[in-house]
């Protein structure tokens, strides 16, 4: 037997347009696009340096740790939402690059902290100088226009 359509509550369709008409739609629109073209450009920036964009990402995850003490190959894991094997694999590629290295933990010696290199460090800085920049050229406009236009939480 066929079920009777449910009807909407007029109050139920007016709180959705309501909250519809709160977001601005074309600035979140174009700060994705300017988010996705963002990260095409530090994509290719890491590459152009001799980085993989993934390599870039973990030096900034290692330089930019703010928990105390250098952080350990599970730290980066986390950072890079990747799996603790995948982080191994990738610090051994870049420790052969020399682009950072390991040290025991003083405190305790199962535990393996990462530091960037004279090298990463060059690298790192090179690339994130230029991101800078496009962030200043490009993406900070739309993100503001965004920011002003959408209510904060809490607010009607």
């Amino acid at each position: 037997m066929p079920q009777a359509k449910q009807r909407r509550t007029p109050g139920a369709t007016t709180k959705r347009n309501a909250v519809a008409a709160t977001v601005d739609y074309r600035a979140l629109a174009q700060f994705r696009f300017e988010l996705r073209t963002f990260l095409a450009f530090s994509e290719e920036g890491a590459r152009k340096a001799g980085l993989t964009p993934q390599q870039h990402q973990a030096l900034l995850g290692i330089k930019g740790f703010v928990e105390p003490g250098p952080p350990s190959v599970g730290d980066i894991a986390r950072f890079l939402l990747i799996r603790h094997h995948s982080a191994v694999e990738l610090m051994n590629r870049m420790a052969k690059l020399g682009l950072v290295s390991r040290v025991t933990d003083p405190e305790d010696g199962r535990r393996v902290q990462l530091k960037l290199t004279a090298k990463g460090e060059q690298k790192l800085q090179a690339i994130s100088k230029k991101n800078i920049e496009e962030l200043r050229r490009a993406a900070s406009p739309a993100l503001r226009r965004l920011l002003r236009s959408s209510p904060q939480p809490g607010e009607p």
